[in-house]
């Protein structure tokens, strides 16, 4: 069944942070507020920190806390001590939020222009603090997005059912089995957008990932997406 609306999560969906947010970046960043860092141990202080993004003891309240807390982890994970932790776990947060320091992936362009050219409504559906109006300016999207909906803004974040609600509604899509969710997290994208009865589709870059449920598509690249819609 063609869709008549598609939401894309953004962040590691259309857009991938740039150096700022690798292993050296962290070094120079925290260099600056006085803090030694080992970025051979970024890749594991990663992993281990974002279990804190998925709990939901907070019941996925959007709470810039929990994101500075995600940062200031990944800094000691990465072996850093002292006052600035602190002081560069919010800078990193605040520039989380600064287009430039994001590429967009080459595949995003097409999929969203054949999407468009279906017919098809295009919304935007992201756990960020980052304005996405902006985003949508920055990156040459004008015209292509009908409705975006950031968990800063509406109150809670994905996959809190209201957040999904609040973007069916902006495009005035009433069956949210209407509407597919287009995403790389199987929590805050995939089982949130099921559970709400929208279809879903996990982007997958790195191919690693096993599909979590016969009926969600998994995909490698934006250029599949069309055809797994079956447009």
């Amino acid at each position: 069944m063609k869709p008549k609306a598609v939401f894309f999560d953004v962040d590691f969906t259309l857009i991938y942070p740039g150096p700022m947010f690798q292993a050296e970046g962290y070094r120079v960043l925290c260099a600056r507020h006085g803090v030694e860092v080992d970025p051979e141990q970024f890749t594991t202080a990663v992993a281990r920190a974002t279990r804190l993004l998925a709990n939901d003891a907070q019941e996925f309240i959007y709470d810039p806390q929990v994101f500075i807390d995600f940062t200031n982890a990944v800094i000691r994970g990465m072996g850093g001590t002292g006052e600035g932790v602190d002081a560069c776990s919010r800078l990193i947060y605040d520039e989380w939020a600064t287009c430039q320091h994001f590429s967009l992936y080459d595949d995003v362009p097409e999929a969203l222009h054949t999407l468009r050219e279906a017919g098809i409504l295009i919304g935007l559906i992201s756990n960020t603090h980052r304005c996405l109006a902006s985003f949508q300016s920055h990156f040459e999207l004008d015209g292509l997005i009908a409705a975006a909906v950031s968990s800063s803004e509406h109150g809670y974040m994905k996959p809190h059912r209201s957040i999904f609600e609040a973007g069916l509604k902006l495009v005035g899509v009433v069956d949210p089995a209407q509407a597919v969710m287009v995403g790389d997290s199987l929590l805050h994208d995939i089982e949130g957008a099921r559970a709400v009865g929208m279809r879903a589709v996990l982007v997958s870059r790195s191919g690693l990932v096993d599909p979590p449920a016969a009926d969600v598509p998994v995909i490698t690249t934006l250029t599949d997406l069309p055809a797994r819609l079956e447009l």
